[in-house]
């Protein structure tokens, strides 16, 4: 969840590194910092708070003289965001600089060792434990190589590392465990990162560290390791992401712009997908083992979960499979039984989230079939995967996520619909009709996106809300899920979602003059259900939002949000958007940072 920069050639390093650390600050930004080798050795500057201030402290750079650095953006987990936790860490004699991105879980009982061996700690984080290991470990063998080795020998947790060794001046070395790391490769010069967006300026030939490798990085290009210290050979491969797609092109924020791609994003997941009018994943590599399960599982975190909480509806209503949705950080702590013919779906936008990997492991080692779908690729979750479907939203960098859910969402429709198709339980006719409402699902994220003065002007007056309750049944419900989840990311209004039929048992004893209920009037077969559930919480002073198709009414509500008319099974894909517009409104109405709110970071690396 951390941000991590490192370079090697022959220009100044630091503006390079905090650029990189610009493009990577989605992933923390409780503190930063940089350590650059120039003629009078490794200086390390580093502040608290946003990259903004290291980038006064080191003038834009130019007051770190030297063309070798690593530098660091960070989510603190060990320690308070201060200047003394914040990275680089520097080992006890200095010889050792680190940043590391991950947690370390048995570093109290190292730091106990280290302690004993007479090291002396100066922060509270683990991260500075991995620097003194490391030198502990170079001090026995007198080689960087055979010392990273060892730790990641010795060390449990995650970790992607840059590491500088103060006598060998012209190296940068690297490592990886659970959490990504990449080389990029330049014309006499190289690139380190933990996500390709802070490469794409400078390169488009990269390396994917795997898990427990280690590399040592020249001018000249990179030798890989195993965690035994053994040479082995990696190939580079050509990034195609947008580079366009990482900037803000003249939007006040990443996250609204992100709003903005969703058509786009939709509509290209959709036809990567499609030939002659039909769905197709022979390019994944998907066919019939995959098609002719008899059990599915879907696991993943946040909005993805919320992505497979929708898709359950979606495939158990046209292919009649049983699906089970899993909570990734629970899943890979459950004894859960897959049963016979079972695939498990994956989902995840970075590829990285920790749980979620965790959680494919564990049924790979079951031996169930794997799919993933997933928005990188070269990330960890799409190369673990038996096979992956990737969506095409392009690099996303506002932390709360909306044009990945969108384009998950598109990818997981289609596979029902294939899964049905195979299945034989949709018609052929039928079968078109769907694809016909697949297609037009941009269209009308366009024609919601063209009302959003509206939400705007709701945000405006409702700024001061304390509590909001989304309520829906069936696909309706699993949208709540994502509106809650984004009001409560970016504008801290304490919201929950809830199946509307459950909000009597308990929780309407909340509803007080005034609250904010916001109902989704969009399956028509339990809709009365849902608007009696809207009048009693409008009964007890709720000020009621009912969202509806074009030309339909909402008794009763006093406001009601329009949305184009959209088969009801992929109504989440349009009923979202006016949910994520309005947790972006009211956060702007709120002065706080849409793109960086508190506490937060892009992926989630780490437990």
């Amino acid at each position: 969840m951390c941000g991590i920069v490192g370079y090697i050639g022959r220009r100044q390093a630091a503006p390079i590194l905090l650029a990189g650390l610009k493009k990577l600050e989605y992933r923390g930004y409780d503190s930063a910092g940089v350590a650059v080798r120039g003629e009078g050795g490794i200086r390390v500057e580093k502040t608290e708070g946003r990259l903004a201030r290291l980038v006064e402290k080191t003038e834009g750079g130019a007051s770190l003289s030297g063309t070798v650095g690593i530098g660091h953006t960070r989510w603190a987990t060990h320690g308070a965001p201060s200047e003394e936790n914040a990275h680089p860490h520097l080992s006890d004699g200095e010889r050792v600089t680190v940043v590391h991105n991950g947690i370390l879980e048995n570093f109290r009982e190292l730091k106990q060792k280290l302690t004993a061996e007479g090291y002396v700690f100066h922060s509270e984080t683990d991260s500075e434990v991995i620097a003194d290991l490391i030198d502990y470990y170079l001090k026995k063998s007198g080689d960087p190589v055979t010392a990273i080795c060892r730790f990641m020998q010795r060390a449990r947790g995650s970790y992607a590392l840059g590491v500088l060794f103060s006598d060998r001046p012209d190296e940068v070395f690297v490592a990886r465990k659970d959490s990504p790391m990449i080389l990029g490769v330049g014309k006499g010069e190289m690139f380190v990162a933990s996500d390709v967006p802070a490469l794409l300026g400078e390169t488009r030939t990269v390396y994917y560290i795997d898990n427990l490798e280690a590399a040592v990085i020249r001018r000249e290009g990179a030798v890989f390791y195993n965690i035994d210290g053994n040479v082995i050979e990696k190939q580079s491969v050509e990034v195609t992401m947008d580079a366009s797609a990482a900037e803000k092109d003249g939007w006040e924020h990443f996250m609204i712009k992100e709003v903005h791609e969703q058509p786009r994003a939709v509509a290209d997941t959709l036809s990567r997908y499609m030939k002659e009018g039909r769905a197709d994943f022979s390019e994944a590599g998907i066919g019939e083992e995959e098609f002719s399960a008899e059990r599915i599982v879907i696991t993943a975190c946040g909005s993805a979960y919320h992505v497979g909480v929708t898709l359950q509806y979606v495939i158990e209503s046209l292919a009649r499979v049983p699906v089970r949705v899993e909570l990734a950080s629970e899943m890979r702590y459950r004894d859960l039984v897959y049963g016979e013919n079972c695939l498990v779906i994956a989902i995840s936008q970075s590829g990285e989230t920790a749980d979620t990997l965790a959680a494919l492991r564990e049924a790979k080692a079951h031996g169930v079939r794997t799919v993933a779908i997933v928005n990188v690729q070269g990330s960890s979750v799409s190369r673990e995967a038996d096979r992956t479907i990737f969506t095409v939203a392009g690099p996303e960098i506002a932390v709360a996520t909306t044009k990945a859910y969108s384009a998950q969402l598109a990818a997981g429709y289609l596979f029902a619909l294939e899964l049905a198709r195979r299945k034989g339980t949709v018609s052929e006719e039928a079968y078109a009709g769907y694809i016909k409402e697949l297609l037009s699902l941009p269209e009308k994220i366009k024609r919601v996106l063209e009302r959003k003065e509206a939400i705007g002007s709701f945000a405006a007056r409702h700024q001061t809300m304390r509590d909001v309750f989304m309520i829906g049944r069936g696909v309706d419900y699993s949208v709540c899920l994502e509106g809650s989840l984004k009001l409560k990311e970016i504008s801290y209004v304490h919201t929950e979602a809830y199946a509307a039929g459950e909000l009597k048992h308990g929780t309407i004893s909340l509803i007080e003059e005034g609250t904010v209920v916001v109902g989704l009037l969009l399956q028509p077969r339990v809709r009365e259900k849902t608007a009696s559930n809207l009048e009693e919480v409008r009964s007890r002073g709720a000020h009621v939002v009912a969202m509806v198709f074009e030309g339909e009414k909402a008794e009763g509500a006093a406001e009601v949000w329009e949305i184009p008319k959209t088969e009801e099974l992929f109504a989440a894909s349009v009923a979202v958007v006016p949910l994520q517009l309005l947790a972006y409104y009211v956060s702007l109405q709120r002065g706080l940072d849409v793109d960086k709110p508190r506490n937060l970071a892009k992926s989630v690396t780490v437990e």
